[in-house]
């Protein structure tokens, strides 16, 4: 009961009541463990990126969820893919899946160091590993369950050009034909960007690529969190590990907070400079929008592209062929052209593989 004469508040739908359990609290809990000194800046392979793999396997558990480790050759302990599933509770939509990851990696010990050396990763990308947990600790609670299936992915190796998720597109856990959207999380607790203060907001890279940024948007705005698409969005697009699922079909984006934060790469990546007042919301804001994709009867389709410009004149290796920043990568427009062309349906299995492979910048001194 309110008190006399108090403001009427608007009532919370019952479907996002417990979205208010995702914390700022336990955010920073999950992100200064992953980035403690520790973990010695979870570089693939390493000691501190198998404690990481532990970590994370044992908060799935925590939520009811079987882990899965992904090894991959020629060490499979050394370097894993950690993987859990929440089976849909529709007959007919718990066969097909939403995917949402992070990579858990980052770039270890700078090296011929004195003082701190340690590349701690806290924002890149131990906030993305710490938003996935705690929206699957979120979905697992909820009774009845999404009606689509959701997929967990952490992925090792993203800073060796996105290893684990390249590892994943060949050995997929779940069908990538039935696999409806993903979304990848990246730097979300730094509010600090180059273009300004990041809040209540979020960049979704690709997000005109296909129907996944429409329902986002509206989801996070439910919210009060504006998501936009980023300047040079094709080039964010290609860099993260949302590209390698695109190449094979899935209507996958990667949304990140802070895409040019002070620290990037730097020993200056700390636990205690990331906002997790802002981070919650954000990551609230996600959960909602992978809720909305799980119970929609209809899958995200890829969008038809728009083609840009027919450049003239002779082209040679010094003058290459010119692509608008909005435009998607060659490949991902053919998948679309594809998809327009088979009335809506979403493309089924994989396209060639990625012409050169992408790599992270490169460390700070």
């Amino acid at each position: 009961m309110q008190p006399v004469g108090a403001e009427p508040q608007p009532e919370i739908p019952p479907t996002m009541k417990l979205l208010f359990a995702i914390t700022a609290s336990a955010l920073l809990g999950h992100v200064s463990f992953l980035s403690s000194d520790l973990l010695e800046g979870r570089a693939t392979p390493s000691r501190g990126l198998a404690i990481a793999a532990e970590y994370i396997a044992a908060h799935f558990r925590a939520a009811g969820l079987q882990p899965l480790m992904q090894g991959a050759e020629p060490d499979p302990a050394a370097a894993r893919n950690v993987i859990a599933v929440l089976r849909g509770s529709d007959p007919k939509l718990r066969d097909t899946w939403v995917m949402l990851s992070a990579h858990y990696d980052h770039v270890g010990v700078k090296p011929d160091c004195a003082g701190d050396c340690i590349f701690n990763g806290a924002n890149d990308n131990a906030s993305g590993v710490a938003a996935v947990l705690a929206i699957a600790a979120e979905l697992a609670a909820r009774k009845p369950a999404p009606k689509r299936s959701v997929i967990f992915v952490l992925f090792y190796g993203e800073e060796l050009g996105l290893d684990g998720s390249k590892f994943y597109v060949r050995h997929p856990a779940v069908p990538l034909e039935s696999t409806v959207a993903m979304i990848n999380l990246e730097q979300l607790g730094r509010t600090d960007d180059a273009r300004g203060p990041q809040l209540r907001r979020a960049a979704l890279t690709g997000l005109s690529f296909s129907e996944v940024g429409s329902i986002m948007r509206r989801a996070a705005a439910l919210h009060g969190v504006e998501i936009y698409d980023p300047p040079d969005t094709a080039t964010y697009f290609e860099r993260s590990d949302n590209f390698p699922l695109a190449e094979a079909g899935v209507p996958a984006h990667t949304l990140v907070v802070a895409p040019d934060f002070p620290d990037y790469h730097a020993v200056g990546d700390d636990w205690k400079k990331l906002d997790y007042a802002n981070m919650a919301v954000v990551t609230r804001a996600v959960a909602a929008g992978v809720m909305a994709i799980a119970n929609g009867t209809m899958a995200p389709k890829l969008t038809p592209p728009a083609e840009p410009p027919e450049v003239s004149g002779p082209e040679s290796d010094s003058s290459p062929a010119i692509r608008s920043p909005s435009q998607p990568p060659p490949s991902v427009r053919r998948q679309r052209r594809s998809a327009a062309a088979r009335t809506g349906t979403r493309i089924s299995g994989r396209s060639a593989p990625a012409r050169a492979k992408i790599r992270r910048q490169a460390v700070s001194p």
